[in-house]
Order: structure tokens, then sequence, then C-alpha cells
């Protein structure tokens, strides 16, 4: 039974970790069990013995600030992202006319944009639909800083302020980390 398996594999981890001075602990272990959408069903929905702890599986976990769901579709992770962001712009947009425009773009590059770009790499592969969640959040901070209407083109302020869309956000950092390796100017 995969639940066993699973445990006997986790005593394995904290006999190792044992012998390396480390502990394990069990009551903040997450259980999730990763499949596809179509195979979802097939996931067992029984509790794992980490220890002497009995752990119920769960949808999502979150791991250095990154949420992971059960489909690895990333949509948890964009929701919340989408959601800090957002209360991060109503902020910013009560304050905005005591602002001046660099302390306002300071505001929304520490606020906003560094959380869109958080692990950015990790959404990789995600469906351009997620993708355009994040994108409307950019728009958004984008059209505070020229005090933009709904209605007006947003692509030519993203140019003035240089930013990319996320989809190209996304590539420039694959690109950035993946340069040096095969340059041969990483670390071995």
């Amino acid at each position: 039974m995969l639940q066993e398996r699973m445990s006997v594999c986790v005593d394995e981890v904290s006999l190792w970790m044992t012998s390396d001075r480390l502990l394990l602990n069990p009551t903040n272990t997450e259980v999730l069990w990763c499949s596809s959408a179509r195979r979802q069903h097939q996931i067992p929905t029984g509790s794992v013995r980490i220890g002497s702890t009995s752990v119920v599986p769960v949808s999502v976990v979150r791991d250095l600030g990154v949420n992971i769901d059960a489909d690895l579709t990333m949509s948890a992770h964009i929701t919340a992202t989408v959601i800090a962001c957002s209360a991060a712009l109503r902020q910013i947009r009560s304050v905005r006319r005591y602002l001046t425009r660099e302390a306002l773009l300071t505001l929304l590059r520490a606020l906003v944009i560094t959380n869109v770009d958080y692990c950015s790499l990790t959404l990789a592969g995600v469906s351009g639909a997620l993708l355009q969640r994040l994108q409307s959040v950019l728009n958004a901070a984008t059209g505070l800083v020229f005090s933009a209407r709904r209605s007006e083109h947003i692509t030519p302020l993203l140019r003035e302020l240089h930013l990319l869309k996320v989809p190209e956000r996304i590539q420039f950092r694959l690109c950035v980390l993946t340069h040096p390796c095969l340059h041969g100017t990483a670390p071995p």
C-alpha cells in the first residue's frame, strides 16, 4: 500500500537525519500527493504515519513561500500572489496623491513587483490563463503610476517603465540562470 511505503521511506529519512544530528518534526510535516487531474481519484485519502504521528494529506502545501497544489498547476501560488499584490495596490492607491512618482515606483517595486517575481521560475510552463492573472497585477501597478484609465492600452506604459510582461519575465529569468551554465561560468 502506498501510505505504508511512504511511512517506511520517511522512517529511513528520519534515521538518516538522526545520524547527522537533525530532527524530523512530524507535527510540522505535511503530505501532498501529486498527480494529474485525470488521476486525482486514485490518490489515497487516508493518513500517512510520520514517526508516531498520523498526518492527513492536504491539497496545497507551502514551502519557502511557494504554494504547491496537488495537480502542480501552480494556481494556488498564483492566487495567493494576486491576493497579496492586490492588497498592496489598494494600500498604495490610498496614499498615491501624497507620493512623488519615484516614491510610488519604489513602493510598487518593493511590494508588488517583487511578489510577482518571487520564485517565478516555478511558473515556467504554466498556462497562459494563469499567467494573465499575474499580468493583470502588473497592469494595475503600471496604471497606478500613470493614473491610466482601464480602457487605456498598457503596453506602451509597461515599456516606459522598462517592465517585461509576465511570460517574458519568466523567460528572462530562465535565460539568466541558463547562460552561465552553457558558457562554463557557473560554479561546478
